[in-house]
């Protein structure tokens, strides 16, 4: 039975992206402004410096070495960019639209989150990442571009107008384009209804930008290792716990997934080097290779998962293959790396493995973390091995040669992953920061946020995974609170994994656990 106190929590969570989150002003208007016309200004940034460009005729501005077009249509406002003798860094885009200072706006975030998302009154300095919503209470309007540009995209707003930022660098370097005509995004806006709340009005837009989202067949649910052993797993202990819990899983003909975590691979002789991702450490097993042991996690009536960093490089490899910011990760636009991350993928499918959590890679490729972006994805000064790609560019391929090799066996979970560049890719993404199973403030900030604000993208980008309820033991987060995360991701209509210790549960957590299982193994409508 669920109680009347959880009922109130979610509601109380899920109002976050509602208009109850503000007081709305005393005067409100539909001020709506369409991005999908010619914009008033265009200007480049060249590693020579910032340039104005010109109207030429309708659709077209240049300053006569670097071009833009803009093409108009149904599906948006088409943006194409050259520059055959310039290497570019940044493209801005300026519409004259004034917006109202006591609206609210919400942006997204360049990656994961990191419990920072909020709506906020009009702020010029404000970067808001790929897209952000402008409400006045009661109407709620959209602003961005499609999923899967070339280019890094934030945008700007103050009380004059709108400006798109799109970061075309080659790494912390402009792109060299050559001859070749860059697409560069496609701008889309709507208009919000009166009739709808924000949530729906986000939910919606996220639709309009992303029109093929790649989703999972059914419900993901299951287990992940990380919270009840942080990496200190061994083979036999997983393989008890997903018994355990596929013990009250129900049998609807969706089973679990059981997801071994980061500390199952072998790091080479002296413990270090990250290896090769072809073999089990010694800590983990003695004795069962990961193929084995897929099949044992299969025969107990789970989803083999395993988690996997593919950027970081090994001590072995060519020099030819590592990134120029830095010696420790893998350039992906090398074409023996892609042949390579492409191989280990195929092994891992080749196994038996039928979801696949990648971690790391943008940190990896760009030094940062989403929370330390701003502006700037990554530094100045370097470049990716192949000058001609733009970032955004490097890391869809990147995206697209996991999926390739994963083929339809394998389901990919992004995590430390760009939303905007994953969608359509992969059928599932970490949506904010670790959560944890020993501080429930840090649950609360990265798991409970984002899942408020950025539950919009599920099932229109992705399946938004919000992370794991984890561990129950004397220093783990308060029952009280765990089983209201866990009894909300269960009902809330994402994924939920589990990671709590079959050895530390009571009746009570069990029965709460099987109830969560149950609601969280089919559909249910989006909190």
């Amino acid at each position: 039975m669920i109680s009347p106190s959880r009922n109130i929590w979610i509601l109380s969570l899920t109002t976050l992206l509602a208009s109850t989150a503000w007081a709305a002003p005393a005067i409100q208007t539909n001020q709506f402004h369409n991005l999908q016309s010619e914009p008033d200004a265009v200007s480049v940034v060249t590693e020579t410096g910032a340039l104005e460009l010109k109207a030429e005729v309708k659709g077209l501005w240049t300053n006569g070495n670097v071009k833009t077009w803009f093409h108009a249509d149904g599906n948006g406002l088409t943006v194409e960019l050259a520059a055959p003798n310039e290497a570019l860094k940044a493209l801005q885009i300026r519409w004259t639209a004034p917006l109202p200072s006591d609206w609210n706006y919400l942006g997204d975030a360049w990656e994961r989150a990191y419990g920072e998302l909020q709506w906020k009154t009009l702020d010029s300095n404000r970067v808001m990442p790929w897209y952000f919503l402008a409400s006045d209470g009661t109407n709620t309007h959209g602003y961005g571009v499609k999923t899967g540009p070339s280019a890094l995209c934030y945008w700007t707003a103050d009380e004059n107008g709108i400006t798109l930022h799109a970061d075309v660098r080659c790494g912390g370097m402009g792109v060299q384009l050559g001859e070749r005509k860059l697409q560069v995004c496609t701008v889309v806006s709507r208009c919000g209804q009166s009739s709808e709340t924000p949530f729906a009005a986000a939910q919606a837009f996220c639709k309009l930008m992303c029109p093929n989202p790649r989703l999972p067949k059914q419900p993901v649910y299951g287990f992940n290792d990380w919270y009840c052993t942080y990496g200190r797993d061994t083979a036999d202990k997983f393989l008890t716990n997903v018994a355990w819990l596929v013990s009250m899983a129900p049998k609807n003909g969706n089973p679990p997934f059981a997801v071994v975590d980061d500390g199952w691979q072998w790091k080479g002789d002296n413990g270090q080097s990250p290896g090769l991702w072809d073999q089990t450490k010694l800590q983990f097993s003695q004795t069962l290779t990961m193929a084995e042991f897929a099949k044992k996690v299969a025969a107990l009536g789970a989803r083999p998962g395993l988690w996997y960093r593919p950027l970081l490089a090994n001590a072995g490899q060519p020099k030819s293959w590592l990134l120029q910011r830095d010696a420790k990760i893998l350039d992906p636009t090398v074409p023996e790396v892609r042949a390579f991350l492409r191989e280990t993928m195929t092994r891992f499918r080749g196994w038996g493995y039928e979801l696949v959590k990648h971690d790391y890679s943008t940190v990896d490729l760009c030094g940062k973390w989403g929370n330390r972006m701003g502006a700037s994805v990554t530094a100045d000064g370097w470049a990716f091995a192949d000058h001609s790609k733009t970032t955004a560019e490097v890391i869809r391929d990147f995206y697209s040669d996991l999926r390739a090799a994963a083929g339809d066996q394998i389901l990919i979970l992004g995590c430390n992953t760009v939303g905007h560049l994953a969608a359509g890719i992969f059928e599932m993404q970490r949506i904010g920061d670790d959560t944890s199973g020993q501080q429930w403030s840090r649950t609360r900030q990265m798991g409970v946020n984002c899942l408020a604000f950025r539950a919009p993208q599920h099932g229109t980008f992705f399946a938004v995974d919000a992370d794991c309820a984890g561990q129950v033991s004397s220093n783990s987060v308060p029952w009280e609170k765990n089983s209201q995360w866990l009894d909300l991701l269960a009902r809330s209509g994402t994924p939920l994994f589990t990671s709590f210790p079959h050895e530390t549960v009571n009746a009570e957590h069990e029965t709460a656990l099987r109830a969560a299982l149950l609601a969280a193994s089919g559909p249910q409508p989006l909190a």
